[in-house]
């Protein structure tokens, strides 16, 4: 229902522990004989007992990607042909120092029931305000160019700005300027990172 980068709320050694978790995983595909070429996505909770594997995908997380990508200065496409080509390493992939923040706009009754073709309004407002992008997640087009809902999940409002707060007011603003009957998402995208996950 939304999410943020970086995460502000990782203790020591959290970050290590699920990036040794990930090479675990390299490693054995390697002993193996397995050749794995592409983006390998690791899903983890922090519990008190540490991060924990929720799933692997082999693919891009969503909406995790949406606030990934936009932070990353390097470009997509050589990465990709570099991963193809077994280069990777000569590839200098770094991340930039902004916030990210999205929030995912969902039907009524979502993940339940729900109704789809809902006319979408306000994107083009939300696309022109500073840092945002609209990811479409669940929508198609009607025959007059009209965006509709699709799906349950519908939107993804992504916002970039230089600090946390600023990101996620400019999502929320954003996710304002959209509207379609039944439109939901949640308030508390973030509040973690802001209060600290010890106290939520």
């Amino acid at each position: 229902m939304g999410v943020y980068s970086p995460v502000p709320i990782l203790l020591d050694g959290e970050l290590d522990a699920m990036s040794a978790i990930m090479q675990r995983v390299v490693d054995q595909l390697r002993a193996d004989g397995i050749t794995y070429s592409g983006c390998l996505y690791g899903g983890f909770m922090l519990t008190k007992d540490g991060p924990k594997v929720l799933e692997f995908n082999a693919r891009f997380g969503d909406p995790e990607t949406q606030v990934v990508l936009p932070r990353m200065k390097a470009d997509l496409v050589e990465a990709f042909l570099a991963c193809d080509n077994g280069t990777l390493a000569d590839v200098d992939i770094a991340w930039g120092d902004d916030w990210a923040v999205s929030v995912v706009l969902t039907s009524a009754g979502y993940p339940g029931s729900y109704e789809k073709g809902k006319v979408i309004t306000g994107i083009a407002d939300a696309e022109a305000m500073d840092g945002v992008t609209v990811y479409h997640a669940g929508t198609a087009l009607d025959a007059d160019g009209n965006v509709l809902t699709a799906g349950g999940r519908v939107l993804d409002v992504t916002a970039v700005a230089p600090t946390f707060e600023a990101a996620r007011a400019q999502a929320y603003a954003a996710c304002e300027k959209i509207d379609f009957e039944g439109k939901t998402f949640r308030t508390d995208i973030g509040l973690k990172a802001i209060l600290g996950r010890e106290n939520l």
